[in-house]
This record gives structure tokens, sequence and C-alpha cells, in this order.
């Protein structure tokens, strides 16, 4: 499994990574019936795609990669790429500010694998104390923002900015297609707004909006409070005259600021969106952080995300839960209404959290310090001779330099201060809440000022009356006692990885070991600025430029960009690659875009989004494409066709042996072949997306390269590309590196902060060890598949009855003869103490199975055990020994509470209900709630935290 060369008594990584030790391996081979792993991948890969091992032992195209490093040699490596970077004081601004994160939060949430392994909670049951934490977050949002409906988080504000505008075009129904932007707005949200817009045909109308909507019809407008430049306006006229003319108005929202001027939804705006980065969250050379989207109620059901609710379980009580269209892209695909399916839980959470700790007050005392601090440098200039070009700003201070704008710059940077130099005459200057008086004379020496005696003669901006964060979630924990219980309280709640493994098809819930984890938390990664002078982050350039040699090397394509922070976005970048590629030849007319019936549906909305037509493939009774139904839909629109999106192994967890031939047809018909990475765990080591068809990838670094999943979120999604499409990779306005391309993400590299997770994980495995991971989780799903065929058929093999990296479980006949249904069988799996597999996805009454490589055969066979123990308990309901309506999977999941009760009326025991292999099986896992009633929720929508007295 790895190379033994170091002394066998000092474990490498791969060997801590990788849960089965040879012996188990070896059982595993037995049990699939075949002698190595080699033979494995020659009997499930096809032939055509499968790279040959050189002559030393190396999968092609990994050959570059260093040998693997220990953990600690990692951790130096890591140490000296953070020491060469330069932690300024950083006063841009521009939607990214320093924040002092409390050490309780960072270490009960960010270093806690209870919170950073857990999955989106689809299963809610065994998730409630993720989804309390994230009504806690959209109640932050509505209180602060003053609208009554937030979703659980976006991407990043100027995704946020982007959603807000495709939601007004949705919400106002006439023939309105120009949206008026101000020119006071962040310049990487203009760019997203721009890319957003252009294949919708939306037409963006850029002015300065104090004075007005502009002449024409417009469905909405966008403005920011306060403004890029620092400047707070009164926007209640321009809301007024936007509703007048039937448009509506979206603010980009400061929360802090928020907490003393007045906010969006007093003022009649219908939508807020921005970021909660500076609730705790570092900067982060910009990311994660959690975006967020505020509406109206009456716009609730267009909100894109996630959307917590609260409903009532089976014994009445309340429960959290995910709420409306959760997956509406898998619903509706190319009618979706946003391709978003990853949220950024994990930060949301800290934002949450940062809330509760400080209280209303606490908020308020922070805001007031930082304008404070905003206001003497103000009035330092002014009595210098600067002029401040704004009197009402919050934290900005815009001051004009005639022909000395490089100079201020270069004077504060000797100082140790970074600031933004908005063009050759103007320099602004941001605060927050590490600044410090001494940090306040420092750059006001950089303009040859001093701190002044007095106030600043402004106007007072604070002119909010509302109260907001009145519910006992904000008020109960400030001290750290009660913080720490609270947040162990709700870990408690919840399955992640550090309790149960994660079986779920399509999310490789994978290890996300400490030394990954180690470095994001310092802060010469964490405390940069996205838009700091190059000269401040070498380490980090080095770090994400050696991401893209490995990958890239990895994948088989050329080049790569780390912007994109989601998966979805990474799609929607490669599709806007293959876009402009077809645009730029001359090929406008090339807008049809291929997609399997089976496909993540993402991918059809994502094609929506820039402006495709979606056409589907049929697929085989096997779950392969059908290649003829393929042949006639490229013939059909041969002219037209822009790209095929596939993704492999297939969605249904088998490798393709037709994949050659299905991307040399589109080849040969001049489209361009997308293969969709969300499987590439199956593919690392064995064969290379772009080496056997594919023109661009998304890479889900969260999946495949251990990101954790954080309860839904941080991710990143690369997209990688081949030669002739590397020009279309996305740019950034304020990335001089980059091109002035389509900008998919508010930072230049996405969610940067975190790479230094994907880079330990390639440092320490190592080629052999990326190769073995492959093959172990090849060899795990199929032992899986041989063990449970018998009790559970899997409806999808390849050619010689294998399968990849996961498989698919059916239980329709199961179902049809019984009346246990998946749902049924997910609910029982909490009371085994597992989380279930994935249900009904890539087919409706199934189960799909993924186990990954880091899971040990004696998780494994526990899964399997509690699976096979399970069908006896669907053979009884089958025999009629107990009701269908009234057995332990269908009562399931059982809380410890309704155990309690004095007269147990129901045909199974107590002990079957609560330790259905008996107590020594394994950990016992108590769900906190009973089964959850969907439909209930969604009736009765409550998406705020709700009063005390409903839990009493």
């Amino acid at each position: 499994m790895s190379d033994k060369s170091q002394s066998p008594s000092v474990p490498q990584f791969v060997d801590r990574h990788i849960g089965p030790d040879p012996a188990a391996v070896d059982t595993l081979l037995n049990t699939i019936g075949v002698s190595s792993l080699d033979e494995l991948a020659a009997k499930a890969l096809p032939a055509g795609i499968l790279d040959p091992l050189s002559a030393d032992g190396v999968a092609p195209g990994l050959e570059h990669l260093p040998p693997a490093a220990s953990e600690h040699e990692a951790l130096a490596e890591l140490r000296a790429l953070a020491d060469s970077n330069t932690v300024a004081v950083s006063m841009i601004g521009q939607g990214y500010y320093d924040t002092l994160t409390p050490p309780v939060l960072r270490r009960n949430i960010l270093e806690n694998p209870a919170w950073y392994t857990a999955y989106t909670p689809y299963q809610p049951e065994i998730s409630q104390g993720r989804l309390e934490a994230l009504l806690n977050f959209q109640t932050v949002v509505t209180d602060l923002t003053g609208l009554e409906v937030a979703n659980a988080s976006m991407l990043d504000e100027g995704t946020a900015a982007a959603e807000a505008m495709t939601l007004m075009h949705r919400a106002v129904r006439g023939p309105a297609n120009t949206l008026a932007v101000d020119i006071d707005i962040y310049p990487q949200t203009a760019a997203i707004l721009a890319t957003r817009a252009e294949p919708l045909g939306i037409e963006i109308v850029t002015a300065d909006l104090r004075d007005g909507l502009p002449d024409g019809e417009f469905f909405g407008a966008i403005v920011q409070s306060p403004g890029a430049s620092g400047r707070i306006t009164d926007w209640t006229a321009l809301v007024g005259q936007a509703h007048e003319r039937g448009a509506l108005v979206a603010v980009g929202a400061d929360l802090l600021a928020a907490t003393l001027i007045t906010p969006p939804g007093e003022i009649g705006a219908d939508v807020a969106f921005g970021t909660t980065q500076r609730f705790g969250v570092p900067m982060g050379f910009g990311g994660p952080h959690a975006g967020y989207l505020a509406v109206h109620s009456k716009h609730a059901r267009q909100l894109p995300g996630r959307l917590v609710g609260v409903s009532v379980d089976a014994d009445g009580s309340p429960a959290y839960r995910l709420a409306l269209q959760t997956r509406e892209q898998h619903i509706r695909r190319d009618k979706a209404t946003s391709n978003i399916c990853t949220a950024q839980v994990l930060l949301a959470v800290m934002a949450a959290m940062y809330a509760s700790y400080h209280g209303p007050d606490g908020l308020r005392a922070i805001a007031q310090r930082v304008h404070d601090k905003a206001r003497a440098i103000a009035a330092g200039l002014a009595g210098a001779g600067v002029e401040v070009v704004h009197d009402r700003f919050f934290d900005t201070v815009l001051a004009r330099v005639p022909g000395r704008a490089e100079q201020v710059r270069a004077a504060a940077k000797e100082r140790g201060i970074n600031v933004w130099v908005a063009d050759v005459d103007h320099v602004s200057v941001a605060c927050d809440e590490a600044t410090t008086d001494a940090i306040v004379a420092d750059v006001l020496a950089a303009f040859g000022a001093t701190p002044a005696a007095g106030d600043f003669a402004g106007p007072a901006i604070q002119n909010r009356t509302s109260e907001f964060l009145t519910h006992p979630a904000f008020s109960k924990y400030r001290t750290e006692t009660s913080m720490m219980r609270y947040l162990r309280a709700l870990a408690d709640k919840d399955i992640a990885l550090d309790r149960s493994m994660i079986p779920l098809g399509s999310c490789t819930m994978k290890l996300n070991a400490a030394a990954e984890m180690e470095a994001i938390t310092w802060s010469e990664f964490a405390r940069q600025h996205p838009f700091a002078p190059a000269s401040d982050t070498p380490g980090l350039r080095r770090l994400i430029a050696d991401l893209q040699s490995w990958l890239t090397g990895i994948t088989g394509y050329d080049e790569i960009s780390l912007q994109p922070n989601a998966g979805s976005q990474g799609e929607y970048a490669g599709l806007l690659a293959i876009q402009a590629y077809h645009n730029e030849r001359g090929d406008t007319g090339r807008t049809v875009c291929l997609i399997p019936s089976s496909a993540h549906g993402t991918n059809a909305a994502s094609a929506a989004m820039v402006g495709m037509k979606v056409v589907v493939v049929a697929c085989r009774a096997n779950g392969d494409v059908d290649l003829d139904d393929l042949r006639a839909k490229v013939a059909e629109h041969a002219d037209r066709l822009s790209a095929l999106m596939i993704t492999y192994p297939s969605t249904h967890g088998v490798y393709e042996h037709d994949v050659a031939e299905i991307c040399a047809a589109v080849h040969d018909a001049g489209g361009q072949v997308y293969v969709d990475g969300a499987n590439l765990n199956a593919l690392v080591g064995l064969a290379r997306p772009g080496r056997f068809g594919g023109d661009v990838s998304h890479l889900n670094l969260h999946k495949t390269f251990c990101i954790p999943h954080g309860g839904g979120g941080p991710g990143v999604g690369p997209v990688a590309v081949r030669a002739h499409l590397a020009p279309y990779l996305p740019g950034h306005p304020l990335a001089a590196e980059l091109s002035d391309r389509h900008t998919v993400s508010a930072a230049p590299y996405g969610s940067a902060s975190i790479l230094p997770i994907t880079w330990a994980y390639i440092r320490m495995m190592g080629a052999a060890g990326l190769r073995s991971a492959t093959l172990v989780a090849i060899a795990s799903a199929n032992y899986i598949a041989r063990r449970l065929d018998e009790y559970y058929p899997v409806l999808y093999t390849g050619e010689n009855g294998m399968v990849a990296h996961e498989c698919i479980l059916d239980l329709r006949g199961i179902t049809k003869a019984t009346g246990v249904t998946v749902d049924d069988v997910a609910k029982r799996l909490a009371d085994y103490g597992f989380h279930a597999p994935t249900m009904s996805f890539p087919v409706a009454g199934t189960l799909m199975v993924e186990p990954t490589e880091s899971e040990s055969l004696a998780e494994i066979d526990a899964f399997c055990d509690a699976m096979i123990a399970i069908r006896a308990e669907i053979d009884k309901v089958g025999s009629g020994e107990w009701p269908v309506d009234d057995n332990p999977l269908r009562g399931a999941p059982h809380t410890a509470e309704s155990l309690l009760i004095d007269e147990w009326a129901h045909p199974y025991t107590r002990e079957q209900a609560a330790y259905p292999l008996g107590k020594g099986f394994r950990p016992k896992v108590w769900p906190p709630v009973r089964r959850i009633d969907g439909a209930y929720g969604d009736r009765n929508l409550v998406c705020s935290c709700p009063p005390v007295e409903a839990f009493a």
C-alpha cells in the first residue's frame, strides 16, 4: 500500500489516512474475488483509459509530485511558506476586514471535528445541533437587515449580489430586462454581476443612483450601504422611486454597520445581501466566508440556497429541518432558480455564535468603537488640511490627496499598514475591530497628519431605533463557560465523522486529518486581505502554484483556476469557458448542452445559467449513457452542439466502458466535453479525464482532496482545462496576474485560506499514496456491494460486475412488497448509530453508498451488519409479524424520551428500538428528536428562532 523504505515502526501518513491495513485489504479482495488492487482496477476500468504505471511504479501525471512527507515534515514546509508572508495591518476594506475571533469559538467550532466533519443536514433528526446554529444565523441576518426571511448562507458577498439580481428578475413580472447598479459598489461585486448578467441577457446600467433611477424600464436596482468609498447614503427616496416604477431594490448591507444605521428593510428595500465575514471569520486571503441573502416573506419561495425552518417531530415537539427548495436543482434541473448546492455552514455557524457571544449590546459597542476610530482618522486628516470626501461614513474614510495617493500608500506600508488606493488622487482607510489608537496614529502619520484633540465635524450616523437579537439565544451564552457548554450540547445532537462513517454516495466523506487542518488558523494565512500587495503573500502564492501544478498533473489538464468557491461555481466557470471559446471562434450558434438523465442536477442548472439549452440523453437499463441516443442527439444538434456534460465514473457508480467513444462523438461534431469531477476519488492515479476525452472539469476539493464539508460548506471547486480553453479561465478586476475575463467569486483565489488542507493532503500522500487511496476506495465499495447484494440488490455494475467507489442499493422491490421505504431505512440507521447513505439519488427509492478509503474494515463491516439486521426487520414487516405502520423502522429514530413512557404499546420491545444489535454493538447515539414532519414545516414556514415557549 505504501513505500516501506522507512521503518515499519514509524507509519507513514498514507497508513494513517487509509483505513484498511494490508490484512484488511486482503479480506476485501478475497470477498470481491480478485487477487490484487491492480487486478481490481483492470476489471473495473476500461482498458482504454487506465493509465499504465511507469517502470518505477509511478502513475502518469503524478511523477512531478514530491516524495510523500510525514505530518511533521509537511507542517514544517507549511510553516516556512507561512513565515515568508507578511501580516500587515489591513485597512484596505472593500468588503474584507480584520476581526477578533473569540478563542472559545475558534477552539470549539473551527478546530472541532464535531463541527467541521459534519455533512449537509439532509438527515435532520441527527443534525439538530447545526440546524439550530443555522437558524441562529438566519435570525442574526433578518434582525440586522430588518427583513423577514434569510437563507442559511451564500458563498460570498459577490455571489449573493448576483443571486439578488436574478431573484429580482424572476420576481418582477414584465418586459423589463435592465438592472441599475450604483457606481459605489465593490468592484468585485460589479464584476460578478456582469458575468452573471451577460448569458442571461440582462443589461446593466451603472450610474450614480443618488441622483435617482435613470430613465428607462428597470426590474431592479442594486446599491451598497455603506458604499465601497465608505459613504453612507439614505436610499429611502430611491426605494420609493423604484417601487413607483415597478422595480425592486437590493441593498448590500454591512451587518456591523446595521447595528447603528437604519437597516434596509426599514427603508422599504426588497432584498439585502452581503457577508458575515467580520463576525469573527478571518479574511483568509478571500475566504471562505458566509455570505447572506434576505428578503421579505412574499419572496421566501424565490430564495435560492438552503433555508432552515421549524417543524414538528412525531411526538409534536418542535424540530429543525431544511425547508422548501432545499435541493431544487435536483428536482427542477434546468428550470432551477440557482445552481448553488453548497453553502458556507461552518462559517455561518462561526458568525452566528460570534453574535450570540457578544449579544446586541456587544455588537453595537464593537460597531461604535470601529466608527469612533474612523472619526478619529477623519478628524486628524481634516486638522492637517486633508480633504475628507464624505462626511457620513461608518468605518471607511476617503481622503483626497491630489497626485499623492501612491506616496501615502508607500508611507503607510513603511509603517506596516496597507491602505486602499482608489485612484491617483484618493486613498481610503478602513477601520475594523482590530484597529487601535496606535494604528490610527500610524496611518495618520502616513498622510503627514497627527491625531486631533476634538471630534470630526461630520454628522452622526447612529439612527437605528429598532431592537435586534432579542431572542434568548443572543443573551444566554455570554460567558465562556456557557458558550462552551452550548456548543458541546449542539454538537452532541449531531452525527459527524468523529462518531461514525458517513457513507453518502457522491459526497466522499473521508478523513479530514488534523495535520491537514492545522495551518488554516495560522495568522500568516488567516489574516491576509485578498487584495493585499503581492509582496505580502509570496508563501500563499507559492502554495497556490504548487496546487495548480499538482492538480493539473493528477487530472491530465493543462491549466487550472482555484477561484470557484464551490463545485457549482466550478461547473459554471467551466461552461462559461466553453461558451467563450465557441463565441470567439464565431460559433455563436452553439448553445445546446447534452446531459445524461442520470447527471447531477447542478449540471443542468449551471448550463441554463450560461444560456445553454439542455437536451437530455437517455441512459440504458444498466445505467450507462445510451450511445445510440447520444449519437442521435449529436446528429440532430450537430451545428448547435456546445458541450456534453458527463460525470465519470457515472452518477450510477460505474465506469462506463464507452466513455472514450462518447467523448469522440461530441468532438467530431465540434462540441466540447465537460467531465464533472464529483467522482474523481475513483480516478486519481488510475485515469485522467484531461487525457481520456475531457476538455474541462471541475474538481471538488471538499470531496477528493480532504477539505471538510463543515456541515454543508465550505467547498472549493477549481476548474481545470485543456490548453485551448485556458484563455477563458476566470479572471478578476483586482488581481493583475489574472485576466480581465469573467469573474465567478469575490476573491481572486476563492476560499484561499483552506487550500493548505489540500496542499498538505497531497504533500503527505505522495504519488503512491494517492493511487492507493483510490484503489482502496474502489475495493471498499465493491466489498459492500458483495456483502449486501443478496439483501438489497445492487442496481448497477460495470461490464465485469464491478462498481466504482460507490454502489446503489435498490429498495424499490422491497418497498413494493413490504411498504418499508428508503426513508424508513435511513431513519432506522440512526438507531444503529450510523448516518444514512444518500437517499433516492440518482434513482428514486434507492440508497447510494460510498465508504471512502478512510474507513476501517471493522467500521465497514459494522455498517453492513446494521444493514443486514435492518433487512431482517423488514422481513418481519413483510411477513406480517409487525404492522406496516407500527414497527421499529416506521417508528425510527427513537429518542431516549420516547422509550421512557409508562405504557409501551408497540409490537416491538424497547430494547429492539434502542439497541437492535445489543448494547455492545457500538457506542449508542441518541437522536434528539423523532421523525420530522417535512410537509408541516413547508406549510407553516418559520425560519428564525422560535419563542422559547414553543419548546415548553
